[in-house]
């Protein structure tokens, strides 16, 4: 009789840090604030990444999943319209279009765990263990298969933090953090002994706090500086446990990677991309204070989204729509030029508009924005229909970045990555 060694499974670890972009990544390496951090990047390679368009994390998590962009999975952002209609849904895990790679991987009997990856609720089926992250409203529906809730409840693990509160209170925001951060750890360990292909952790502590304390990393005489470094060391601890438990189990024969979904920066103004329509003439309203967008008037051209979408108000589209199809080309080019040139205080706010026939390919095109307005560094575009003024300020600090996203792995995958790419990388890894 002959024996034969069994081959060893192939297994990948995949940790997200949630709006974290690469610069401040590689600062707080260099700084020894993530010691950890820095000898992962000693040994293998940091890529800046660019995120999806706009640039937030329902849209660029599902890109990531999917391998795909908003044309072929469907998901355009937080927000969207319902059919023949300006009201607003929100869309979820359910109205995604196209398959995951976990998906994927699932029809190859590999088995996969995933903690906390936002855009996966209502949780679905999948050939291994899914915990949703945000928005996630209640653990029941945000996790895959139930039976496990009852061992969550006990850690206690927590989706997300209270964040109106912790907006409004800096202390709370510090103590959820922590908590939320351990509870995700605690649920990592829980799950760490299954007989998985594929683990994917996700922290978005990160992206809460540069939220509302990004100016606690930039200004040294902050009375949270000490404190923002405090949380991205505790973050580098639990990287740190997970990566050396990972390579204990995996050996040799395991592919790690780290990522963020986008980067961030901190805010000098919030440009209301509305309020600049209406201004110019493109938007009207039959009153002064529009409560939303189904208040517009049949005239009105185009309007926005959050957080920096335009919608031409299409005839054979939207129920009040009055742009012709062969007038869309002409306006969508007047918008462009236009939005190009407008400055605050002699500033250039628009890095560029995108026309979404030009990024976006696939069925669910046509269901999208007409234009995307990407800031300059510091210009936070939002959809508000409410402000009297193009320029205004809230009391969030940071916002979220296109092109400054990163990607580590221990080997090189070029330059000029996007974060729809690293399904394939994470595919061939099982191939």
């Amino acid at each position: 009789m002959i024996f034969t060694k069994k081959k060893p499974k192939k297994r990948v670890l995949v940790i997200g840090l949630d709006g974290v972009p690469y610069f401040l990544l590689k600062d707080l390496a260099q700084r020894g604030v993530m010691p950890y951090v820095a000898s992962l990047i000693d040994e293998g390679f940091l890529h800046k990444m660019k995120a999806s368009l706009p640039e937030i994390s329902s849209v660029s998590w599902t890109n990531f999943m999917t391998g795909s962009n908003p044309g072929q999975h469907g998901i355009f952002g937080f927000t969207d319209f319902k059919p023949d209609s300006y009201d607003i849904r929100f869309p979820n895990f359910l109205d995604v279009k196209t398959e995951t790679f976990w998906d994927i991987l699932g029809r190859e009997n590999k088995k996969c765990i995933i903690i906390n990856q936002p855009s996966t609720y209502p949780a679905r089926r999948i050939n291994g263990i899914l915990i949703a992250g945000f928005v996630a409203l209640e653990l029941s529906k945000a996790l895959y298969p139930l039976s496990y809730k009852a061992a969550l409840d006990k850690i206690p693990y927590q989706i997300d933090i209270d964040t109106m509160k912790a907006r409004e209170n800096h202390e709370f925001l510090w103590t959820d953090l922590i908590r939320t951060l351990y509870g995700r750890q605690k649920a990592m360990e829980l799950l760490w002994n299954e007989d998985w292909d594929y683990f994917e952790f996700v922290i978005t502590g990160t992206d809460r706090l540069q939220h509302y304390l990004w100016n606690a990393y930039e200004d040294t005489s902050h009375n949270h500086h000490e404190r923002f470094f405090d949380y991205y060391q505790k973050v580098d601890n639990v990287i740190g446990k997970i990566v050396s438990s990972f390579r204990k189990l995996s050996k040799d024969n395991g592919r790690l990677y780290l990522l963020s979904d986008h980067g961030f920066t901190g805010i000098k103004q919030e440009v209301y991309l509305n309020t600049w329509l209406i201004k110019k003439g493109y938007l009207e309203t039959p009153n002064s204070s529009p409560k939303s967008l189904s208040d517009l008037s049949p005239s009105s051209l185009a309007f926005a989204l959050d957080p920096n979408r335009i919608y031409i108000n299409r005839k054979d589209r939207f129920p009040k729509g009055c742009v012709k199809p062969d007038e869309i080309f002409s306006l969508k080019r007047e918008l462009t030029e236009k939005l190009e040139k407008l400055e605050y205080e002699g500033s250039k706010v628009v890095h560029k508009v995108f026309d979404t026939q030009e990024i976006y390919s696939g069925p669910q095109s046509e269901h999208g924005p007409d234009l995307i307005v990407l800031s300059e560094k510091g210009f936070d575009m939002k959809g508000s229909i409410k402000k009297n003024e193009i320029f205004g300020r809230s009391d969030l600090q940071g916002m979220h970045t296109w092109d400054d996203a990163f990607f580590w792995a221990e080997n090189e995958y070029g330059a000029d990555l996007s974060i729809q790419d690293l399904a394939k990388i994470l595919l061939e890894q099982f191939s």
